[in-house]
């Protein structure tokens, strides 16, 4: 299996939380969040993370409506993706996110944190989980795509 460098991206209207995965492509880790103030802004900081850790594809959650339709929220963030992979000349792909920011809240309480008091450590939690999703989904893929059988 090919290793990767993805940033995984929780984009909200206030702030984008940033996850990174380990130099295995197996382990995503809340990195950081970063406040909104422009578009030029938001991509000048996000070129900094994936300078330095040499990224190849940022992997954005899309916050499709529980019925599964992509409603005008999940669109906003298409739209900011699509510049974001313009402005940084790097592919992206999508992964659902519906309720990862409701798993990352109930993370915070496990570990006995306030959601209200951590919105940021919430965003970036929210961000390890869509890319750990991604990576998981991706390791499975290759693993059908060697044993299409299923037996072994």
């Amino acid at each position: 299996m090919s290793i990767i460098s993805a940033l995984g991206l929780d984009v909200g209207r206030k702030r984008i939380g940033i996850a990174g995965c380990d130099g295995t492509g197996l382990i995503a880790t809340g990195l950081t969040t970063l406040e909104r103030t422009s578009f030029a802004s938001d991509v000048e900081q996000l070129r900094c993370w994936v300078q330095e850790r040499h990224v190849q594809v940022l992997v954005v959650g899309l916050p499709y409506c529980m019925n599964g339709d992509l409603g005008f929220q999940a669109r906003q963030v298409q739209k900011f993706a699509q510049g974001l992979s313009r402005a940084l000349q790097l592919p992206v792909e999508y992964v659902d996110e519906r309720l990862t920011s409701v798993e990352a809240e109930s993370l915070l309480r496990a570990a006995h944190l306030s959601p209200s008091r951590n919105r940021g450590l919430i965003d970036r939690t929210a961000a390890a989980l869509i890319l750990q999703q991604w990576l998981d989904d991706r390791r499975a893929d290759l693993v059908t795509a060697k044993n299409p059988s299923g037996v072994g």
